[in-house]
């Protein structure tokens, strides 16, 4: 069982910064595909960014293209999401999720990642 745990989430500024991270257990964990999902009151949770296990291929939702960026850490066990400027309307629970498929497409839907963290809550003032 692959525990995956988030940390970061905290109370900013518009305009402001923050980074996520998320270690998981497994000594595998350099073998899944790693994603950062959101889920805002009242909406569907979803995918805004990953990072596949092989070439490191990414994937970045329209939202948060060019402002958030995700990055791992094979050695440590841990994924990053550093988000940059910041608006109100990326106030949500934040998770991190992995996918042990082992697929080397990147897959957006939430059911095609098996294991997940508990989020952490960004509220972003504005």
């Amino acid at each position: 069982q692959v525990q995956v745990v988030e940390s970061g989430g905290e109370l900013v500024q518009a305009g402001g910064s923050l980074r996520l991270s998320c270690a998981a257990s497994e000594r595998t964990f350099s073998r899944y595909t790693m994603g950062w999902f959101r889920q805002a009151p009242g909406k569907e949770r979803e995918l805004l960014a990953a990072v596949s296990w092989i070439n490191s291929r990414i994937y970045y939702a329209d939202s948060v293209k060019g402002r958030f960026t995700i990055s791992r850490d094979n050695p440590k066990n841990t994924v990053y999401l550093q988000m940059n400027s910041l608006k109100s309307e990326d106030t949500a629970v934040y998770y991190c999720a992995a996918d042990s498929g082992g697929s080397i497409a990147i897959h957006t839907t939430t059911r095609a990642f098996d294991y997940w963290g508990q989020g952490t809550q960004v509220t972003v003032s504005s």
